[in-house]
């Protein structure tokens, strides 16, 4: 969640459910109307509402565990009492999904990693959003809960994550690169440094080439772990670049393959397909370890740059054809009679 200076609430992932099932009552949106501009404690709410000191203070308990209100305890002329504050005046929910940014002939796309299209699990396998597990661990079912959207760390020994990014390219223009981005690491049980795995990555069904990841890293927090996961687990990924450029494939600037982004097929599909798996006849089949934004080392979820180009004289020729258009129209136009 962040704030911003207007005491505006922006929500996004799991935190959404806590916050609108906590304004999901009349009495509780009552509550938060009243604190508008002063601070209650709650006997003060009690009675403006005409309700039960108990059901006041329940519902002063919801508020405040979605951090919506802010609760003091200082003394009273009888012993303590519950000062109550709003804290926010506006709400603002954040969709799950991928963002998209773009700069100067660059689009940026950040896909959440629970986002997948499609997914082929086998244990050890399991994910987990900010604040607990998803499912069951170890079953592959687990993957198809709803709330998958909201994954935060996924791992697999076997299989691959298959995503769709939205094809944002303007009409009419070139790839000149591509440009791919996560924190991830191997697979083991519990966690292992010296664990490699053979990681290959798939660009709309294109082989782009496969990276030996040394290990699977835990054993301390990371900047990004939650307090309730465990260290003895996989608590960080490394963070990997793969791109692929009129030049080839590389990934960290190391060589890969000669697939050239040309041979990615960009321009002919309204989404642009992306797979990370273990090959089932790898050499190292030590399977995936994905992070998200709130997991891990680097905040951020996979994010793809496509860096792209007019071609040369498109402009022109799109003037030309326009002007050629417009006098063939013109040319054949029925001339308008004249009246006397």
């Amino acid at each position: 969640m962040a704030v911003d200076g207007s005491r505006v609430l922006l929500v996004e992932g799991d935190e959404v459910l806590h916050v609108t099932k906590a304004l999901a009552s009349e009495t509780r949106q009552a509550m938060l109307g009243l604190l508008t501009d002063q601070v209650l404690n709650v006997s003060e709410l009690a009675a403006a509402m005409n309700m039960p000191h108990s059901t006041v203070s329940f519902n002063i308990n919801q508020l405040q565990a979605a951090g919506l209100v802010s609760v003091e305890i200082e003394p009273g002329t009888r012993g303590t009492q519950k000062l109550c504050a709003k804290r926010y005046d506006e709400v603002r929910i954040r969709l799950p999904g991928a963002a998209v940014e773009s700069a100067q002939n660059v689009i940026s796309v950040s896909m959440p990693i629970g986002s997948y299209r499609h997914v082929e699990a086998k244990p050890s396998c399991g994910l987990v959003s900010e604040h607990k597990i998803i499912g069951l661990l170890d079953n592959p079912r687990s993957f198809f809960e709803p709330e998958h959207v909201h994954a935060q760390l996924l791992w697999f020994a076997e299989g691959y994550v298959e995503y769709a990014f939205p094809n944002n390219l303007p009409y009419g223009t070139r790839a000149t690169s591509l440009d791919l981005s996560m924190e991830i690491c191997a697979e083991a049980p519990g966690f292992n440094p010296d664990w490699p795995s053979d990681v290959t990555l798939w660009i709309n069904d294109v082989e782009i080439g496969t990276w030996t990841c040394p290990g699977d890293f835990g054993g301390k927090a990371a900047l990004l772990t939650p307090g309730w996961w465990q260290t003895d687990r996989t608590t960080y990924g490394l963070l990997k670049q793969w791109s692929v450029s009129e030049q080839g494939a590389m990934i960290d600037g190391v060589v890969l393959s000669p697939v050239a982004v040309d041979q990615l097929g960009l321009s002919k599909s309204n989404h642009i397909k992306v797979r990370l798996g273990v090959k089932d006849d790898a050499r190292h089949r030590g399977g995936i370890n994905l992070f998200g934004r709130s997991f891990g080392n680097y905040p951020q979820d996979i994010v793809m740059r496509i860096a792209f180009e007019f071609p040369r004289g498109a402009a022109v020729n799109a003037a030309v054809t326009a002007r050629a258009a417009k006098l063939a129209a013109k040319a054949t136009a029925k001339p308008r009679r004249r009246t006397p």
